[in-house]
């Protein structure tokens, strides 16, 4: 079994639409980013790199790359596992923290889960996605931003 880790953060800007996980999300306010800046799937696409050991989303997908401009970050993910599928690895389970103070997330979670289970080739049983705020603190907690962090195991298949 190998395990990788992600992390992903974005500023929030008016003009964007909100992707978190796959998922819209009605906000006034969206990530600004090279593709639509889904900071959930980012972190779970360095996850699945960082077990497989290919690197990083940055190495796969720069922001100088007019390709990869506003695409959805469901067409990255993807192609990261099927980079890993080419090595034999297959996800096991994920498990992702969203930290941001606004919006509320509530049962767009179990949306995300529903997603990035499809998008992963796993049961929805097998994906975990937290919320959490910074009770206030620093540029996340003033609702500047949002984050997320992900844990993913891969094994041969």
């Amino acid at each position: 079994m190998l395990v990788g880790i992600g992390y992903d953060v974005h500023r929030l800007v008016k003009g964007r639409r909100l992707v978190l996980g796959g998922v819209e999300i009605d906000s006034p306010l969206g990530l600004d980013g090279h593709s639509d800046a889904d900071v959930v799937i980012h972190a779970v696409c360095d996850a699945v790199l960082g077990a497989a050991a290919l690197g990083d989303i940055g190495e796969h997908f720069p922001d100088s790359d007019p390709k990869w401009k506003n695409v959805s970050s469901k067409v990255l993910l993807e192609h990261v596992v099927s980079l890993a599928g080419e090595k034999g690895l297959k996800a096991n389970n994920l498990d992702v923290v969203i930290i941001a103070q606004v919006p509320k997330l509530g049962r767009k979670k179990l949306e995300m889960r529903d997603v990035m289970a499809r998008l992963l080739g796993i049961s929805p049983d097998r994906v975990n996605v937290k919320a959490t705020t910074t009770e206030g603190l620093d540029d996340i907690g003033e609702g500047k931003g949002i984050a997320a962090q992900a844990v993913v195991s891969l094994s041969g298949v």
